[in-house]
């Protein structure tokens, strides 16, 4: 069979929108591009960046040893057909902050990309990246209008939109546990659950360094300021930097998730899922442990916690509801 430029061979790619070209979304695009997992449609509202940011990749494709499409861009539609849409878009954190002061300026940007892109990706799944992470998740469902149940009684929010927290979170746990221990972190692991923030979970019985617990590696005093430096890895990279915060792990920790969807590889991670009577907890997005393939999130693990595990859950969960609330209160005001 001949080839020729006139009749170039046809194939059908999965494609992953990533929307916001900053450096968490540009360092996702080029993860995904190189592992050779999909083309990737980078979209920002900063005329000409994304662009710019596409052709750089391009350009590096035949020395990285893909053919990935990568396309920049300011129209959504050039987002039709997405598998994923990984939404990155939003303001940073500066030192001093928390994720949490970021919640009434990126609602406004995640909800207005949430319903754009699900004009021309209905059937996408959607990871939600952006600060305060929990909850920015949550109005993504709200925005883009999927029931929580199907006819069938299949969980529709829960399978088709998540928020990507728990697998950087458990990535900074696992990170301290081998700088500590001065041992491989390929054989450390770890889960963390809860919010992404000061309240989040670090579960040190279900840490492991080549299935040993760090319970009979490390004494209590330990342990307890490594889960306290993992509560406060985010805001310990932004001090450091001063001018931003962390992307090659954030960036790293989604392109997990998007691997395990497209490559259907069913893999047990920390995510942000809507949560329906698990874990005692109801009509809320947070970080518990899920099995993620093609059709998203197949199934919530419900692990079984100790009082103050779960004590420390629920108080995490109340803080992401109180957020809730609050920028919901914004949006009806805005909209009267």
């Amino acid at each position: 069979m001949s080839y020729s430029p006139s009749s170039p061979i046809k194939r059908h790619s999965p494609r992953v929108t990533v929307i916001g070209a900053g450096k968490v979304g540009s360092t996702l695009a080029q993860r995904i591009a190189e592992k050779n997992l999909a083309d990737v449609v980078l979209l920002d509202i900063v005329e000409g960046m994304p662009r710019g940011l596409a052709l750089d990749l391009m350009e590096a494709r035949g020395i990285e040893l893909h053919n990935r499409q990568i396309t920049g861009t300011t129209n959504y539609a050039d987002t039709f057909g997405s598998n994923v849409v990984v939404i990155t878009a939003g303001f940073p954190r500066k030192p001093g902050m928390t994720r949490d002061d970021l919640l009434l300026t990126n609602a406004k940007i995640v909800v207005e990309a949430a319903k754009k892109a699900m004009t021309y990706s209905p059937d996408a799944i959607y990871i939600v990246v952006t600060n305060p992470l929990d909850v920015m998740t949550y109005l993504v469902w709200q925005a883009i209008g999927l029931p929580r149940v199907d006819l069938e009684g299949r969980h529709v929010a829960r399978r088709r939109i998540m928020g990507m927290a728990g697998v950087l979170d458990s990535a900074r746990f696992e990170t301290f546990i081998s700088m500590e221990l001065g041992v491989c972190p390929l054989d450390v692991k770890a889960m963390v659950l809860g919010s992404h923030g000061d309240l989040m979970v670090p579960l040190p019985r279900y840490a492991t360094v080549n299935g040993i617990p760090i319970t009979e590696l490390l004494d209590a005093a330990t342990i307890e300021r490594l889960v306290q430096r993992t509560r406060n890895g985010g805001a310990e990279i932004v001090e450091l930097m001063q001018t931003g915060g962390a992307f090659y792990t954030p960036a790293s920790s989604t392109c997990v998730m998007v691997e395990s969807i497209l490559l259907n590889q069913s893999r047990l991670l920390p995510i942000a899922a809507y949560l329906q009577g698990e874990y005692g907890l109801n009509d809320i997005f947070i970080g518990v442990p899920c099995r993620l393939g093609y059709s998203g999130i197949e199934e919530v693990v419900e692990l079984k916690l100790t009082d103050a595990e779960r004590d420390a859950l629920h108080t995490s969960a109340q803080e992401v509801r109180k957020n809730i609330d609050r920028a919901q209160e914004v949006f009806a005001a805005v909209s009267r």
